[in-house]
């Protein structure tokens, strides 16, 4: 098992140990679920490679505007857009199948709603992402609850994407 890496964190403002805190917590956990590539830490973000996508892509665990974020993010549009055809084709909603594995996974009802939102664009630096927000109180992140709700939306994250669009390639031709 490969040890979380390093880089200098981004500013998270008052909120930056207790973040560090809670990226490594779900750090260690990712690694310990056995299904991402690469887990590390750096520029102030968790960064998981999927582990068996047809074309590089990325779990992301972050801050942005002051809320937490899990995302999936990758540059290659075709993925995005494999993605986006199963959702057209089967009539799932994304928030949807995130809430099932979120439940499945033993979200509990004290942490709110499993029902948590869903944005899918092209950010500035031509990525494309599927984000949620993950509600947690960013000056406590470095909780025992904060880092177990941030760890279960990642992996249920994981979970929902994995079989959607060519995110997990079987090795057949």
């Amino acid at each position: 098992m490969t040890t979380p890496t390093t880089k200098p964190a981004e500013s998270h403002g008052q909120a930056e140990p207790q973040v560090a805190k809670l990226l490594f917590g779900v750090a260690e956990r990712a690694q310990r679920a056995g299904v991402f590539g690469k887990v590390r830490v750096e520029a102030g973000a968790l960064r998981c490679d999927a582990l068996a996508s047809a074309e590089p892509a990325e779990y992301r665990l972050f801050v942005d505007g002051g809320k937490l974020w899990v995302a999936l993010v990758t540059a290659h549009r075709w993925l995005s857009q494999s993605i986006e055809a199963d959702l057209v084709h089967t009539g799932d909603k994304m928030d949807e199948l995130v809430e099932e594995e979120l439940i499945d996974l033993g979200w509990k009802k004290e942490w709110g709603p499993t029902r948590l939102g869903f944005e899918h664009f092209r950010d500035g630096q031509k990525l494309y992402t599927f984000r949620t927000v993950v509600p947690v109180d960013l000056g406590r992140a470095d909780a025992p609850e904060a880092i177990d709700k941030a760890a279960t939306a990642l992996l249920a994250y994981e979970q929902a994407f994995r079989r959607l669009g060519d995110m997990e390639v079987d090795g057949e031709d």
